[in-house]
């Protein structure tokens, strides 16, 4: 059995454009990722299903990369929240990853010589950005005020408030 085969048995594939395009890509060793919000010091329930595709995907060869949001992180990302969260220290993020780093390798082999997994944080590639540069070559872009379109409204139907929000669409622009 493919793992495309097992992913659809186990009613993990919805819907594919090209199952034909896809199959042929994955016959081959391809690289995946899939990102775990390090707002806590421990993964969650819904990290399972997801992580567990990646195990499978390892162990058919393929090369895996969890990708904590340690960028994301520092700035509050507030999705699907009704408030901002709390902005944690770099202290506290970098606590936050070891430990699910630790939780990861209950499944994933970060030790194996052929396909590795791999854990990066995606601040390692935001660090060296500048604020007016990132304003001036992707700020540009965006609209930093538009009345609450693209941003979910809360329960009451106003916008939720902050500047996080227009932040976080920025930052996910830039590849954060």
């Amino acid at each position: 059995m493919s793992i495309l085969e097992e992913l659809q048995w186990r009613g993990l594939i919805a819907d594919c454009t090209d199952t034909a395009e896809l199959t042929n890509k994955i016959s081959l060793p391809i690289t995946l990722y899939c990102g775990f919000d390090p707002t806590a010091d421990s993964l969650h329930v819904g990290n399972l299903v997801p992580l567990l595709a990646l195990r499978r995907f390892q162990l058919l060869g393929h090369h895996p990369i969890a990708v904590a949001g340690g960028a994301t992180g520092s700035i509050g990302d507030p999705s699907g929240k009704s408030q901002e969260r709390l902005l944690l220290t770099q202290d506290v993020l970098e606590h936050n990853i070891a430990s699910v780093k630790q939780q990861l390798a209950r499944l994933l082999d970060f030790e194996t010589k052929t396909n590795p997994a791999r854990l990066v944080d995606n601040a390692s590639w935001t660090a060296g950005v500048r604020f007016l540069e990132f304003l001036r070559d992707i700020g540009k872009h965006f609209r930093q005020s538009d009345g609450g379109q693209g941003i979910d409204p809360r329960a009451d139907g106003r916008p939720r408030g902050g500047h996080q929000l227009h932040r976080v669409q920025l930052y996910a622009a830039a590849g954060v």
